[in-house]
């Protein structure tokens, strides 16, 4: 096996190794950097809910509320507004999926399942539990969540939600009288949910890892060819010259032109060396003779 090839092969095997290690390492840390951009994508999503049920109580609905003795405006409602401006999210969110999910919700589609009210349930045990997060297993694939907790605070809320006497008879004709009531100030009502399936993190994971391992074998493709070729030019030429020279020495054959040893690498130090012992075994021979 040649110089070159015995190179080749070397580089070949570190490169291979190389690949493996940071392939392993770079995997891990894009899939746990995707999953941290979740997290603060769906964190940001449930502050924007929060800006948009405390717009709506402090602006919105003093505005309307003349209307709701008339007719039943569920843009009034903070849940109402903050679902349905989230829906509404660009196409890159499309893989979000914001609810209020309560125990007792005067809208039916708020109505908690059984996970989210477990959910619910941890914030009512927890006074200081700000915030859930974790992963669950759906029909669909395993699916990542951040909740957080909502409190009644502001008074102006309980009069659609204590009892039904005092809430606006329109919302009462729109949703009955046996869901949505018996709230109390400081109450743990609902849980802001924010889900989105990890097949999400994964497949941005995935693109950047690929996007890396073909810019990891660009690089190295190009590392490959300027090494090889400083190899061929200035050390497996050279030696292959001296080599060629040698054997024409070895005949008896000294027309051939010494070595031009240029600068002070190991190369040109072997081109003086063996331009002294060609001097010293040609002046030999003449002696012989």
């Amino acid at each position: 096996m040649g110089l070159r090839s015995r190179f080749n092969l070397v580089l070949t095997v570190v490169f291979v190794l190389g690949l493996v290690v940071s392939g392993f390492i770079s995997y891990d840390l894009l899939i746990r950097n995707a999953r941290e951009e979740i997290i603060r994508s769906a964190e940001l999503m449930i502050e924007a809910a929060r800006a948009i049920r405390s717009y709506t109580v402090q602006q919105v609905r003093p505005e309307l509320s003349d209307r709701l003795s008339e007719v039943f405006l569920p843009q009034t409602v903070p849940a109402y507004a903050a679902t349905e401006t989230l829906h509404r999210l660009p196409e890159e969110y499309n893989d979000f999926v914001y609810k209020e999910a309560s125990l007792n919700p005067t809208n039916p589609r708020n109505r908690a399942t059984d996970w989210e009210a477990d959910l619910v349930h941890a914030f009512e045990n927890d006074p200081e539990l700000k915030v859930l997060s974790g992963e669950r297993s759906t029909p669909n694939g395993t699916s990542m969540y951040i909740a957080a907790p909502i409190r009644i605070t502001n008074e102006a809320c309980l009069s659609c939600h204590s009892t039904p006497d005092v809430a606006p008879p329109t919302l009462v004709s729109q949703y009955g009288d046996s869901n949505g009531f018996g709230w109390k100030l400081n109450q743990v009502v609902a849980a802001q949910v924010v889900s989105v399936p990890t097949a999400l993190p994964l497949a941005k994971a995935e693109r950047a890892f690929y996007t890396f391992l073909i810019s990891l074998c660009g690089v190295f493709i190009v590392l490959y060819v300027v090494l090889n070729v400083m190899l061929g030019r200035m050390i497996v030429k050279p030696i292959s010259d001296m080599s060629g020279a040698a054997d024409e020495i070895s005949t008896g054959n000294f027309e051939i032109p010494e070595f031009q040893g240029k600068g002070k690498d190991e190369i040109a130090r072997l081109a003086v060396s063996f331009n002294r012992m060609r001097r010293s075994l040609e002046q030999a021979m003449k002696m012989i003779e």
